[in-house]
């Protein structure tokens, strides 16, 4: 019974609940990022002209390369990390600027030593590095 009670121990540890939503939620979020791409970014690409380049091919000896499939996963890519830094990074990383800039200044809690300059803490009467006497915080 023992090692039952230890695997259920390790399966209800927060690490590895957090780790099995963070890949449901990111297989979740991969569908919706590919079919963004896939049905909206790609056609507007090819509004232009339509170019499909994964019929492209040459063959060498007895091997085909598919060079053009390899173009498409290439420029696939691309295209993913372009929406997702533009949809999603850059708006959270402004909206985590704008909570920063609204979250009350951090409290001081430590000074300089006058002698050494090192951080000492505010109720400190004397400095931990250099040894020098420290007067009353004000």
């Amino acid at each position: 019974m023992g090692a039952v009670d230890d695997f259920r121990t390790f399966i209800t540890r927060g690490n590895v609940v957090d780790l099995a939503v963070g890949v449901v939620i990111g297989l979740a979020f991969s569908a919706i990022v590919n079919a963004l791409v896939t049905d909206i970014v790609t056609p507007l690409i090819s509004i232009p002209g339509s170019h499909d380049l994964t019929g492209y091919s040459f063959t060498l000896g007895g091997g085909k390369f598919l060079y053009g499939a390899f173009l498409t996963a290439i420029i696939s890519f691309i295209l993913i990390a372009l929406v997702v830094f533009f949809a999603i990074v850059r708006p959270v990383a402004q909206m985590e600027a704008r909570r920063a800039a609204r979250a009350p200044p951090a409290e001081v809690t430590t000074r300089d030593c006058p002698e050494c300059l090192s951080k000492v803490p505010l109720k400190a009467r004397r400095c931990a590095f250099c040894t020098s006497p420290l007067s009353p915080a004000a």
